[in-house]
C-alpha cells in the first residue's frame, strides 16, 4: 500500500517507518528538516520536505495514497518557553489543515495519533487540542474511515524529572502515591499502528495504547535502583506551588497551566475514565525496561 505518514523521524515515525517498509509497503515521510531527507531514505522511505501549515502541499502529498497518518506536536507550534504562542490554537489549526487536505486529495483511509484525554474538553489541560483535531477530523464525510490512536503518557516524559533528581534529589510533581496509572513505549505506539494499518478500515474507532500500569511510587523505586539512588522518592506538592516553580523558570503561561491541570487530573485518575472502559492488551516494553534507557539519559546529562 501507499502510505503517508507525518511527523518526520521521531520516536514514533522512525521504528514505524522501518516497520512499514519491512512489510513491503510503499512509503513516503513528510519533514520540514531537509537534513532528514538522507536519513529517511536511508530507511527505504521517500522523503518529502514541506510544511504542515501549508494545506495545498498536504493535498499534494496526499493525493493517490491508501492511507494518510496524522499526527501534531507541541514541537510543530514551536517553544514552550516562547511566552507569546496559543500552542492550542496553533495546533488545532493543524487539524483543519488535515482535514482540508484530506478532502481535497480525496484519500479514504486515516490513522490519527491522539491522546489520552482526547475523549472530553473538561479537565485534560493542554491535552486540550487533541481533543480538537479529533472533533475537526471527525467532522470529514463519513466515507473517510479513520482510526484514532490514543496513547497515554509517554515513558520517554519521564526525562523531565532528570534535573529535579540531579537537584533536589527527588521527582517532584503535584500528585503521586500508590495508585497505578498507565504509561507507554513508543515502540509500543509504532507496533499498534503497523497493526491497524494492515486491518480493515470502517467508519471512526478509537484504540488505546499503554505498555505497563505503574504508581508513582513504583517510578521512583524503579528508576532510583536503575540511576544508584535507591531513596529516590516521589514528592508531592501543592498545584500553586509547582506552577509558579514553572513560570519562574520561564514556561509559556498556557503550557504551564496546562500541565499543572493535566497532572491534577491524573492523581484523581479523571483522566484515566475512558481508558479504563476501553482498557487495551498491555504492550511489550516495561517500566523495567526502559528503567535502563532512563539511567542512560540520567548519567550521561
Amino acid at each position: 500500500m501507499k502510505i503517508v505518514l507525518t511527523g518526520s523521524l521521531g520516536n514514533i515515525g522512525k521504528p514505524l517507518t522501518t516497520e512499514l517498509v519491512q512489510k513491503g509497503h510503499s512509503v513516503t515521510v513528510i519533514s520540514s528538516n531537509k537534513e532528514r531527507a538522507s536519513v529517511i531514505e536511508a530507511l527505504g522511505a521517500k522523503a518529502l520536505i514541506g510544511n504542515i501549515f501549508d494545506t495545498d502541499f498536504l493535498s499534494e502529498v496526499f493525493h493517490g495514497t491508501d492511507i494518510v497518518y496524522l499526527m501534531e506536536t507541541m514541537e510543530a507550534a514551536g517553544d514552550m518557553f516562547d511566552k507569546e504562542i496559543d500552542f492550542i490554537a496553533t495546533i488545532s489549526q493543524i487539524g483543519l489543515n488535515y482535514k482540508k487536505a484530506v478532502q481535497r486529495s480525496g484519500v479514504k483511509k486515516v490513522i490519527h495519533l491522539s491522546s489520552i484525554g482526547a475523549h472530553t474538553d473538561k479537565n485534560i489541560g493542554i491535552l486540550l487540542f487533541h481533543h480538537n483535531v479529533e472533533k475537526t477530523l471527525r467532522e470529514l464525510p463519513e466515507d473517510v474511515s479513520i482510526k484514532f490512536i490514543r496513547p497515554v503518557g509517554f515513558y520517554i516524559n519521564m526525562f523531565s524529572f532528570i534535573p529535579t533528581i540531579t537537584s533536589k534529589g527527588s521527582i517532584i510533581s503535584n500528585y503521586g502515591g500508590d495508585k497505578k496509572e498507565p504509561w507507554v513505549s513508543p515502540l509500543d505506539i509504532a507496533d499498534a499502528i503497523a497493526q491497524e494499518i494492515e486491518i480493515p478500515f470502517e467508519g471512526r474507532t478509537v484504540r488505546y495504547v499503554a505498555s505497563d500500569e505503574v504508581s508513582p511510587n513504583e517510578i521512583a523505586t524503579a528508576l532510583g535502583q536503575a540511576i544508584g539512588k535507591p531513596n529516590l522518592n516521589w514528592q508531592v506538592i501543592p498545584d500553586g506551588q509547582l506552577l509558579e516553580n514553572w513560570l519562574n523558570i520561564g514556561f509559556n503561561a498556557q503550557v504551564a497551566h496546562g500541565f499543572v491541570e493535566l497532572q491534577a487530573s491524573q492523581g484523581t485518575g479523571e483522566l484515566y475514565e475512558d481508558y479504563y472502559r476501553h482498557k487495551p492488551v498491555l504492550g511489550k516494553v516495561k517500566l523495567a525496561d526502559f528503567a535502563k534507557e532512563f539511567a542512560k539519559a540520567y548519567n550521561k546529562g
